[in-house]
């Protein structure tokens, strides 16, 4: 399985705008729609790889544990489903209800999304605070498929706890790893 490293986007951008269908519902979601969340999550995963299914439960409960606190999450897949029709997106809400999906699993059809974040790979995580600056973008934590490290999340959870708690989110932050994006022909950008 190809590896890819998330772009690092530079701290403090602002949240990129869009207005996708949520798989599971229906409607259409937004980042105003959680204007009164102190934190704002966008991941960008999806079905098939086999980075997002190592740490998929943890996300989960991860997304669980903090909504009460006020962190909103919104998870976004933007993949090719000509070439992976397995992250179409009736088996984008499949896979929501069954592993209880407590938040929108949006599909991101034209990439304009993906390209707005400068998203590269999945999973790609990228934590927003009040004003919808971003804090955070990098790993969930240091689990990988194959190596020995529990899935814990223990990255972004430090992230999120810093910013719910008004700390400073520490600015060393480690990239994600993961499968490429999976780009429809000709819409793949120069830096991904």
């Amino acid at each position: 399985m190809a590896r890819r490293q998330s772009r690092m986007l530079p701290l403090g951008t602002a949240a990129p705008r869009f207005a996708l269908r949520d798989t599971m519902s229906g409607r259409t979601v937004a980042p105003e729609d959680f204007v009164s969340s102190p934190a704002l999550l966008i991941a960008f995963m999806c079905n098939h790889c086999p980075f997002v299914k190592h740490i998929l439960d943890g996300f989960v409960a991860f997304a669980r544990d903090f909504a009460p606190r006020g962190l909103a999450a919104v998870a976004i897949s933007s993949n090719d489903v000509e070439s992976h029709p397995e992250d179409a997106p009736a088996e984008m809400s499949r896979i929501a209800k069954l592993k209880g999906f407590t938040f929108p699993y949006l599909y991101d059809e034209s990439q304009e999304v993906a390209k707005a974040y400068q998203a590269v790979c999945t999973p790609d995580f990228f934590l927003f605070d009040r004003d919808r600056r971003l804090v955070y973008r990098g790993q969930f934590d240091g689990s990988r498929p194959g190596n020995r490290t529990p899935v814990t999340g223990s990255d972004l959870r430090a992230a999120a706890e810093a910013l719910l708690g008004g700390l400073a989110v520490p600015q060393q932050q480690t990239p994600s790893v993961g499968c490429s994006i999976k780009w429809r022909a000709g819409q793949q950008p120069d830096w991904a």
